[in-house]
């Protein structure tokens, strides 16, 4: 059997939500049992809903769509939650069978520590804000993450520069609509890596191109983990030319939802 046809085979097996769960995992990299539950099992106790976590992570794993990686996080009484989940190559091919062409995709692997807690942490934002929706108190208009949030354009010699947002989001509030670029910050970058990246924003807010496209340019959120970074990150962003300064906000990434769901930063800067 082709390996388009045995992707058939298994996309059959699935229901509306399996197929919800690998595609935020395609967009997301990674997410933990717990994750999953918040995204797709928000109905019933506790005990229930962690026994629905269970069922359908170990029949997905069992056909072979899905990865555990052995990384857990939470400590050994996590249970399912605390697990690691990755799209395996046939959970790629499942959702390529919607693609017109040929699509590429990541391998998982066992990867650092750190990096699956940067990853973590974006997935996070976006659990969370799939439940602030939920409430009625904003629409989750459109999340991106990497590498769909990135944008390339060009330098003033005429190189290719891409800007790395860790996501992309849109949030509709009230009668406003929300743009942000978001910088998960874990507190491993040097703050001169910060300056960098700063500049290559305020590069691209001064090419027009976001604004031409989109009408705005999104504010950039750095959210950062302790008081103490988020010190150090505003402290980078005061030295941003004074005319681009009011692109960059910074927060602590607990008071994520409320910051960029705030009325007072609506948009971005023209």
């Amino acid at each position: 059997m082709s390996r388009r046809g045995h992707a058939a085979r298994l996309r059959d097996k699935l229901s509306d939500r399996d197929m919800a769960i690998l595609r935020d995992l395609e967009a997301l990299r990674l997410l933990t049992g717990k994750q999953l539950r918040r995204l797709h099992f928000p109905d019933g106790d506790p005990v229930t809903q962690a026994r629905k976590v269970r069922a359908t992570l170990k029949r997905l794993s069992d056909l072979g769509v899905i990865v555990r990686l052995s990384r857990r996080v939470g400590g050994i009484r996590a249970g399912s939650e605390g697990f690691v989940i990755g799209l395996s190559g046939w959970g790629h091919a499942v959702l390529g069978l919607d693609s017109p062409v040929p699509r590429r995709h990541r391998r998982v692997v066992e990867t650092k520590p750190a990096f699956q807690a940067h990853v973590l942490a974006v997935a996070d934002l976006y659990v969370g804000l799939v439940e602030h929706a939920r409430t009625g108190s904003s629409e989750l208009l459109e999340f991106a993450g990497e590498p769909e949030a990135w944008r390339r354009f060009g330098g003033l010699g005429g190189q290719a520069i891409t800007l790395k947002p860790d996501a992309f989001v849109r949030l509709g509030v009230g009668d406003y609509e929300l743009a942000s670029f978001i910088e998960q910050d874990m507190a491993t970058e040097s703050l001169p890596t910060i300056v960098r990246k700063l500049a290559v924003y305020v590069t691209y807010w001064r090419t027009g191109q976001e604004q031409q496209t989109h009408g705005v340019f999104p504010r950039v959120w750095w959210l950062v983990p302790s008081a103490a970074r988020l010190q150090a990150v505003a402290q980078s962003i005061s030295r941003v030319p004074s005319e681009a300064r009011a692109l960059f906000s910074v927060c602590l990434t607990t008071d994520a939802l409320p910051s960029l769901t705030q009325l007072e930063h609506e948009g971005g800067a023209l």
